[in-house]
């Protein structure tokens, strides 16, 4: 779909962005499919894990079918020894919508990375350090508890926003206080992009129940095999491989844990996590909640009136 103004330049409307948020395994990814089809549109992943290349089946990433139906950007991006920040992923991302913008198309974002998504928005800044391979070092020797405990005293106000058991994030904002001597959490601002903002919200009542299936298909159909392959590539040590469910995979492939033990470590941990995207995007977006009743079209009906 176009975007097109019989008015002047002086007074040329804000091009419009699409964007669908919702905790893990709400759907996104079917329902923006629908909602891409209907409008011809392509969408642009924000995820902060799913950037990363051979991180399919413990991502939930779109299959390769999905991606032949609608156009995905901002996918497999990177190596996953390769880490991207909000700030990096902000820059990725916010090139690869202006180059849509500018074929006088409507970008569709769809994720939730409650950070990343706001990166690009919101226009919210974080401290460009780049990775510090020393540093990061060190932290993997310390191991997580210790550096949850550097971290309260880092940046106390930063650890009542993530969770304890976050390594990538955790590591992230030490190594930002022992690069600049600030932490992270007061070194943010925001700067919007000139875009009108459409954000749809997706939630089910049934949420507990569709991660439990999700996390029972992902043990059944291959995550642990996934994992293998990557500690093969990368190594057991991989920070991305202590996220949720990888980290449980590669406790029964060490034989620490069971099937049916992981699965339900990983469905606890992934409610606990929806829990606090739901409040993340309440608090901070405050989007259009779609009518579970009838999600597409009630997201057709907002989307044409956005048009309007």
């Amino acid at each position: 779909m176009n975007i097109s103004s019989k008015k002047s330049h002086m007074f040329q409307p804000k091009p419009l962005v699409i964007v669908l948020i919702g905790p893990t395994a709400s759907g996104k990814t079917e329902l923006g499919i629908e909602i891409a089809k209907y409008f011809n549109l392509n969408i642009h992943n924000v995820d902060s894990r799913q950037l990363y290349r051979f991180m399919d089946i413990g991502t939930a990433k779109p299959t390769k079918e999905q991606q032949k139906i609608i156009k995905h950007f901002l996918i497999d991006l990177e190596e996953p020894s390769s880490q991207v920040n909000a700030k990096q992923f902000q820059e990725i991302a916010t090139k690869s919508i202006n180059r849509e913008l500018n074929q006088k198309k409507i970008p569709f974002l769809i994720g939730g990375s409650g950070l990343y998504m706001n990166s690009i928005i919101k226009g919210f800044f974080a401290p460009d350090v780049p990775p510090q391979k020393a540093l990061r070092s060190q932290f993997g020797k310390l191991g997580q508890e210790k550096c949850w405990e550097l971290l309260k005293i880092c940046d106390p106000a930063l650890t009542k926003k993530i969770n304890c058991a976050d390594q990538v994030r955790t590591i992230r904002a030490l190594e930002v206080f022992y690069v600049t001597g600030n932490p992270i959490s007061s070194q943010k601002f925001q700067n919007p992009p000139p875009w009108k903002i459409l954000e749809l919200g997706l939630y089910r009542e049934d949420l507990k129940e569709r991660i439990f299936k999700r996390t029972k298909n992902m043990f059944e159909f291959g995550i642990i095999d996934e994992t293998k392959e990557i500690i093969n590539k990368y190594g057991s040590k991989l920070p991305l491989l202590e996220t949720i469910g990888y980290r449980e995979a590669k406790d029964v492939i060490k034989e620490n844990l069971k099937i049916e033990k992981a699965i339900e470590l990983t469905t606890t941990k992934t409610i606990q996590f929806a829990k606090r995207q739901k409040t993340w995007f309440r608090n901070k977006n405050n989007p259009i909640w779609l009518n579970n009743k009838n999600l597409l079209k009630d997201a057709i009906i907002n989307i044409k009136y956005a048009l309007r």
